[in-house]
C-alpha cells in the first residue's frame, strides 16, 4: 500500500493535483495541514481515493482535526502539522505524541523542511512544502516486507 504524503500547500492547488497524479499507486492521500480548501478539493476530484487531512495553524477557522491516529497495513500512523508540538524547536514533543499513541509511523509538517528518520522503531517523515518551485512531497509504501519512506522535488 503507497501513500502519498503531502504539507504546507498554502493554496498551491496545482502542485497538490500534480504530486497527486504523479504518484498513480497511491491509494491514500495524508494532507497534514496548512491547505485544506484545496486538499478538500481534490479529494472531490480523486473520489476513488482515501483523504486523510489534518488541521495546520494556517487553516483558520478549520474544523479538522490536530490529530489522527490511523491503522493502515497493519501500521499505525500518527498524523499531525505539529504546530502543537512545537516541532519548529525539535522533534522530542512530536516524537513523544506518537510513542504514547504506539505509532509505527510519525508523519508532521509545519517546518517546511523535507526529512525522513527512523528513530529505536518509529518511521518519521516531514515530506516539506508542497508550495512553490522547491516544493516536496513524501510517500510511505507499506508493505509485507516492511515500510519505505521517500522524499520527492516536485518538478
Amino acid at each position: 500500500m503507497r501513500m502519498l504524503v503531502v504539507s504546507d500547500t498554502h493554496r498551491d492547488q496545482w502542485a497538490l493535483q500534480k504530486a497527486i497524479l504523479s504518484q498513480p499507486k497511491a491509494d491514500v492521500v495524508v494532507h497534514l495541514g496548512d491547505g485544506q480548501p484545496e486538499a478538500e478539493e481534490e479529494k472531490r476530484a480523486f473520489p476513488g481515493k482515501q483523504f486523510y487531512l489534518v488541521r495546520g495553524n494556517c487553516d483558520w477557522g478549520s474544523k479538522l482535526p490536530a490529530h489522527l491516529l490511523l491503522e493502515l497495513g497493519g501500521k499505525k500512523i500518527f498524523l499531525t502539522h505539529g504546530y502543537a508540538e512545537n516541532v519548529k524547536f525539535g522533534l522530542d514533543e512530536v516524537i513523544c505524541a506518537a510513542r504514547e499513541q504506539k505509532a509505527d509511523i510519525l508523519l508532521f509538517g509545519h517546518t517546511h523542511e523535507a526529512l525522513t528518520d527512523y528513530v529505536d522503531g518509529l518511521y518519521i517523515m516531514n515530506p516539506g512544502s508542497l508550495h512553490g518551485s522547491m516544493g516536496t512531497y513524501g510517500y510511505v509504501d507499506i508493505t509485507p516486507a516492511g515500510i519505505v519512506t521517500n522524499i520527492v522535488h516536485l518538478r
